[in-house]
């Protein structure tokens, strides 16, 4: 589903994504794990069109995106949480999610987005700015996927928010993995989050992916090794 050969990604003169390469089938979850600064969110970035790539290729379902504008890569199917959510504040729930139904051309909200989060139905009418931070990540999830992406990137979900919350936002993606034939790719840092979610871990380290493994081979004392030098 998603498919990056030789990515290469700089900030000014100073490459901070080398050479990487990774596929993606449809219906996996793979996480991307690594200390800040190692280059998750550059790639994140990349990948929905952010940064301009200095070299290599982003296929989505056999269609070259490299060079496309962020718009253009979510109508080819790739839909994007950033890291800190950025949901409209001055909003309602209702009208957030809204905003991601352009590219879908839907005419209402789907009933399976209320399905998945219950609490924005019950919030619908609340402006986002007044939702808890948990409750951010579940309306920048529905808002992304109402763009019935092929791919879901999801930058740092867990970020800020308390551990209960973390449980469900886990319990949603699998759920919505289960409903929906889509990719998703997490880039974090909790260990239990990630365990609960992927199927592939891979671990990437100033630029360059060092570690991979699928769930079920996971050393934890390993990772936890990677995440803390």
């Amino acid at each position: 589903m998603l498919s990056v050969s030789n990515l290469n990604v700089c900030y000014g003169q100073s490459e901070v994504i080398h050479d990487l390469n990774f596929t993606v089938p449809k219906n996996e979850t793979l996480a991307i794990m690594g200390r800040n600064g190692m280059g998750k969110t550059t790639l994140f970035k990349s990948l929905i069109g952010i940064l301009p790539a200095a070299g290599g290729k982003i296929e989505v379902d056999g269609v070259d995106v490299t060079q496309c504008e962020s718009y253009q890569r979510v109508e080819n199917g790739i839909a994007y949480v950033p890291q800190g959510r950025m949901i409209f504040p001055n909003l309602t729930v209702k009208e957030n999610i809204e905003t991601g139904m352009e590219v879908s051309k839907l005419k209402k909200i789907p009933d399976d987005i209320y399905a998945l989060f219950p609490v924005l139905r019950e919030m619908r009418n609340r402006k986002g700015g007044n939702l808890s931070g948990g409750q951010q990540q579940q309306l920048a999830i529905a808002r992304a996927l109402v763009t019935n992406p092929k791919v879901l990137l999801l930058d740092e979900p867990t970020e800020g928010i308390q551990p209960s919350i973390i449980k469900d936002i886990a319990k949603i993606l699998n759920e919505i993995k289960q409903l929906r034939d889509i990719t998703i790719i997490v880039s974090e840092q909790v260990l239990s989050f990630t365990m609960a979610i992927a199927d592939r871990i891979i671990v990437i380290d100033k630029g360059e992916f060092i570690h991979e493994d699928m769930r079920e081979n996971v050393d934890s004392d390993q990772i936890k090794k990677y995440l803390s030098v």
